[in-house]
């Protein structure tokens, strides 16, 4: 079983990082394949960000698809471009936070989440909506801590969001802690044994998730919303990334 994992942003670090956490837990037997885009931004941390970020899943998971990947997973806790990338894609496509908040709801009756900068906080407050938990998610807590602080010891990244996530647990009375971040999923383990509550991250979710759907022969239903995309000619930047005959069973249309 081959699996892209990709992450969003353009930080090499990070997908190094990402895909070490993403190969911890993979089954023998499952290549994972940890890539990024070939544009966008160093970091994801607001809407314009993610914007681009959508913009180079879609371009990793069209080279997925010629190149074999049995599934997909989008390592970015803003989950961006899941929706088109599943359009794109015949096996399943898995987001980080939506694999955290469903694997949360099955190990405790409520979860929080602790992320990087508190202005991604209303990002992940629409994503728990949109996926529908907010009657399980009990709060969402920013630290303050860019992206690409996260591989700089100098941040003290981990003591703020241990601290952080001690303080979620005992506001919002609840049983575990997400992790909303791609850039946290080292820190899980020693954070699960400090704070003696599961905390979950998304890229070992999302793996497990993909891993199973693939097993049981499922994948990205082509009825509906997630139909191929229409074959039609993008101009300018977007050029190259029209759809073509190469996406399989695709519907076409003229004019």
């Amino acid at each position: 079983m081959k699996i892209r994992v990709i992450n969003p942003n353009t930080s090499a670090s990070m997908t190094a990082k990402i895909g070490e956490a993403a190969r911890a837990v993979a089954s023998p037997g499952t290549v994972i394949d940890a890539v990024q885009p070939s544009f966008g931004a160093p970091s994801i941390e607001g809407h314009h960000d993610d914007v681009w970020a959508a913009a180079g899943v879609a371009e990793q998971v069209r080279a997925g698809e010629r190149d074999g990947a049995d599934a997909h997973v989008i390592a970015c806790f803003g989950d961006p471009g899941l929706h088109a990338a599943r359009e794109l894609a015949r096996g399943p496509v898995i987001g980080i936070a939506e694999a955290a908040f469903h694997c949360a709801s099955l190990l405790a009756t409520g979860f929080s989440v602790v992320t990087t900068l508190t202005r991604t906080c209303v990002i992940a407050e629409h994503l728990v909506l949109q996926y529908g938990f907010e009657r399980r998610c009990r709060g969402i807590h920013g630290t303050d801590i860019a992206v690409l602080e996260l591989d700089d010891p100098a941040s003290d990244a981990h003591a703020r969001i241990l601290a952080s996530a001690r303080q979620a647990l005992e506001r919002d009375r609840s049983g575990a802690i997400v992790l909303g971040c791609a850039g946290m999923a080292d820190l899980c383990a020693r954070l699960q044994a400090e704070l003696g509550v599961p905390v979950v991250d998304g890229v070992a979710a999302a793996v497990k998730l993909a891993e199973g759907l693939v097993a049981i022969g499922l994948g990205t239903s082509k009825r509906g919303d997630y139909a191929w995309p229409l074959r039609k000619d993008y101009v300018g930047l977007a050029a190259p990334y029209s759809p073509g005959p190469e996406l399989s069973g695709q519907e076409t249309r003229s004019g």
